[in-house]
């Protein structure tokens, strides 16, 4: 290209670039139907002209500022009480007038295909709960409100992310987040308030990719994933023949899946494609794409549902999560807010024999325990909410007693409800003789066998050869024995991936699996 077209293309691209700045502009989240948080201060940001004055008027409030050499701009909104609804009216060189908002509580719901699943099938062939025709005729909830992000993986940190604030309704109830959905309709229950949920969610993603990459880069144990990823993106780059031959088969999907939506038939996976950055296994692409856009928006807290997808990783998941917890707050900037997940629930293609039974899925679980030393976090239990239809499945469908918990563990944690929120977590052991004493918090008001079945127990001595345990309820502790080991040193409960499992607490909640003896193999 000579110099002169060069220079004309250039020109025009700098008009059309202009153009674009000086139409004022709001960030992703921002948009009819939202919800604010109440109560906290609450920024609003997005682009225009450099040197533009920018004007929001919402509610009794008036704030204006002058944006940057880049065109940005950013005004913080006073504390708000819950209400609405209200319009806002966003005024540079033009306006933008957002209808129908209103304040309440805001919850980010992240993970992957648990946290994906929505409340009908639909057209995706995993999905759709329990009861799910009932559930949809019965979601006119007006003030519960969803904005979901699309699938945007990405090399480097975004500013937008496609997505669009809907309202509840059986029209709409139908593709959101079922664990989201049920646990915003328990909350708006019992608070009274209006409820906002931003999904941000995708299927087999790990938790490394929702993880930034400075935050990823400052511990060496994730050295490895990140030099995997790299050296991917190094074979991917001058490797044009792949790229071509992926280029011909999703044209071809595209019209095969169309075809297949116009006919209501299920949604057709595409070609796989070889390029590592939409690839959600990959560190740091789904927090550039799909989390990056949305951070600093307020809100209350986090919802998470993931760790199927990190069984290569077990090892390493509990620092991976202690990143992101701590990183999403520090790219939040509002404090220490709830972070409440989903222990992974208990999966397999029938309950295990083998006391003990171990495997990654029993490692990840523990690691989600651990988890629960960083404050302001809670953990809701699943170890019995695998699909009775299909104990392999690894989408079980109720997902109304997921929302359930998670709404019970946001009521104590964040809004400081005096309620029992977590079924009963292991705390410490007393060796007595041939028995060993296993004591408890979260245990209500005492501690039962759910069915009168005390499984799930297994007990070893010094060679650490579990046998299945007897066990005992007394008062707020249970006592564990085998007639086969005079000298007990250790204790496992639902330790496997499928395992057997009765211990409760009276508020009728799971107690999470655990081993006394967490530094072996």
């Amino acid at each position: 290209m000579n110099l002169i077209k060069y220079s004309a293309l250039l020109l025009i691209f700098s008009v059309i670039t202009g153009n674009l700045l000086a139409n004022v502009k709001l960030a992703s989240p921002f948009g009819d139907h939202m919800v604010i948080q109440q109560n906290k201060m609450v920024p609003v940001w997005g682009t225009a002209a450099p040197g533009e004055k920018v004007t929001i008027l919402f509610s009794d409030q008036r704030k204006s500022a002058i944006t940057g050499s880049d065109g940005s701009w950013r005004i913080n909104l006073n504390k708000l009480k819950a209400g609405g609804p209200f319009t806002m009216t966003v005024t540079g060189s033009d306006s933008i007038v957002l209808r129908d908002v209103y304040a309440g509580e805001v919850w980010i719901c992240s993970g992957q295909s648990n946290m994906d699943f929505t409340v009908a099938r639909e057209n995706r062939y995993w999905c759709g709960v329990f009861n799910e025709k009932q559930e949809v005729s019965d979601a006119n909830y007006p003030l519960i409100r969803v904005f979901d992000t699309e699938f945007s993986p990405n090399a480097v940190p975004q500013k937008e992310v496609a997505g669009k604030w809907e309202v509840v309704s059986p029209g709409t109830v139908g593709h959101i987040s079922a664990v989201a959905y049920f646990f915003a309709r328990d909350l708006q229950k019992k608070l009274k308030v209006p409820v906002g949920l931003i999904t941000t969610a995708y299927g087999a993603s790990t938790a490394e990719a929702w993880i930034s990459e400075p935050a990823l880069k400052s511990n060496p144990k994730f050295t490895t994933l990140l030099t995997n990823f790299q050296d991917k993106l190094n074979k991917y780059l001058p490797d044009t023949a792949s790229q071509s031959k992926y280029a011909k088969a999703s044209k071809k999907w595209v019209a095969d899946a169309a075809k297949a939506k116009a006919e209501g038939k299920d949604e057709l996976r595409g070609p796989k494609n070889p390029n590592p950055v939409v690839d959600q296994h990959n560190p740091y692409v789904l927090w550039n794409g799909m989390v990056a856009p949305l951070a600093t928006y307020a809100m209350c807290g986090v919802l998470w549902y993931q760790g199927e997808s990190n069984s290569p990783t077990a090892a390493i998941y509990k620092d991976l999560m202690e990143t992101l917890i701590l990183d999403w707050r520090k790219q939040w900037n509002q404090g220490a807010f709830p972070f409440i997940y989903v222990q992974l629930a208990n999966i397999g293609k029938e309950i295990e024999t083998v006391p003990a039974a171990g495997g990654s899925e029993a490692i990840k679980r523990e690691a989600q325990l651990f988890n629960l030393s960083i404050p302001k976090t809670a953990m809701v239990v699943a170890i019995d909410n695998a699909d009775p239809l299909d104990m392999k499945n690894v989408h079980p469908k109720n997902k109304q007693e997921i929302g359930k918990r998670l709404a019970l563990a946001a009521m104590a944690t964040a809004y400081g409800e005096k309620i029992t929120y977590s079924g009963p977590v292991y705390n410490k052991m007393v060796v007595k003789g041939n028995t060993i004493q296993l004591l408890f918090r979260h245990t209500d008001k005492g501690l039962i066998f759910k069915g009168n079945q005390n499984r799930g127990f297994a007990i070893a001595g010094a060679d650490k050869k579990f046998l299945w345990a007897e066990a005992k309820i007394v008062g707020k502790s249970v006592l564990v024995s085998s007639p086969d080991i005079a000298k007990p040193v250790a204790v496992r409960y639902g330790w496997g991936s499928n395992p057997p499992t009765s211990l409760y607490n009276q508020a009728g909640l799971p107690a999470s699996p655990f081993r006394t003896d967490p530094d072996s193999n």
